[in-house]
């Protein structure tokens, strides 16, 4: 009897293990035929700005590393969620990519109806690079030190205003997470698209903007602009005499730009670790590394796990604020 009561036991432990060996196999047979075809990665953005750059320079190196041609597909339109419906309805077989920026965490709070959600339809592979938010203004605008614009502000309420790409996008949520901290009012003025903020700022019609690092070290270097705090954790080495936030008595006050890829939900871990794998080696590239650092960038090239968390951390942090001033776009 004793042998029969371990005879279940023993089939048991027989069929897990063969299972176990089993899903192993699977997983070892998708990496191994990965990539049978061409890969596309798509970018919601035209060709030219910081997201396509990041693709394109990734594309590149992942290209010789897995032996199958790389290519990019700019797909700009609907505040980039045009491209990221099409690579949440892909297949998840590793082919089809999103490079994808900061706005993935936001637009779930802004806009109705979107036939994807950051957080279920993607597997994220890694963060590939950081652009903190640089407060700058031109110097038509007398403030030498963050103090100094915020007394500004203070003394005439309502009359000191910030430039932003748009209504929604980061620059816009930046200058009002500032005006929450520091409790002060401003005039936001959208334009359409980064390029007429940055010129109206760069000719003193308005008071101050949000910029991103990647594109702005040259307007900081000839004094066109003036940058005052940046808005993330530590310095920026492009910029090491410049306080961040934290430093000025704003720690809550950190938006970043960011660039990061990412494959369909379901694609096989084995697939996503080994174009993580990848993307760190490409990343870690003195050419790569450098080019992105010579914009202004931070790399990153986060594991799945640590770009998924921060995927969910933005999300939570700007549906806060966007619930706190009560925008919706159509």
């Amino acid at each position: 009897m004793k042998m029969t009561n371990k005879i279940p036991a023993l089939m048991a432990s027989l069929c897990i293990g063969f299972g176990s060996m089993t899903t192993l196999a699977q997983a070892q047979s998708s990496v191994s035929g990965y990539p049978s075809a061409p890969i596309k990665i798509v970018v919601g953005y035209s060709a030219g700005g910081p997201t396509d750059l990041a693709a394109r320079l990734i594309a590149t190196k992942l290209q010789v590393a897995l032996g199958q041609s790389v290519l990019v597909e700019n797909r700009p339109g609907a505040g980039s969620n045009l491209a990221s419906e099409i690579v949440a309805r892909a297949e998840p077989d590793g082919l089809t990519l999103l490079m994808a920026a900061a706005p993935l965490a936001v637009n779930g709070h802004l806009y109705k109806n979107l036939k994807f959600d950051v957080l279920t339809s993607f597997a994220p592979i890694s963060q590939v690079m950081a652009a903190p938010s640089v407060l700058a203004v031109p110097p038509s605008t007398p403030a030498k030190t963050l103090a100094e614009l915020i007394a500004l502000a203070r003394k005439e309420p309502g009359r000191l205003s910030f430039s932003s790409s748009g209504a929604g996008g980061t620059q816009h949520l930046a200058g009002e997470l500032f005006q929450q901290k520091a409790g002060i009012k401003l005039i936001h003025i959208p334009y359409k698209g980064s390029s007429p903020a940055l010129n109206d700022l760069l000719g003193g019609r308005v008071s101050m903007g949000f910029m991103t690092s990647l594109g702005s070290m040259p307007y900081f270097k000839d004094g066109r602009l003036r940058p005052l705090a940046v808005a993330s954790a530590t310095r920026l080495p492009q910029l090491p005499d410049v306080p961040t936030m934290a430093e000025a008595g704003f720690p809550s006050v950190e938006i970043d730009s960011w660039s990061g890829l990412l494959a369909p939900a379901k694609t096989p871990a084995a697939i996503v670790e080994k174009l993580q794998r990848e993307v760190a080696k490409a990343l870690a590239s003195p050419d790569v590394n450098g080019q992105l650092a010579s914009q202004g960038a931070v790399v990153v090239g986060s594991t799945p796990a640590e770009f998924r968390a921060f995927l969910a951390k933005e999300h939570n942090n700007y549906g806060a604020l966007i619930r706190s001033i009560n925008l919706e776009l159509n």
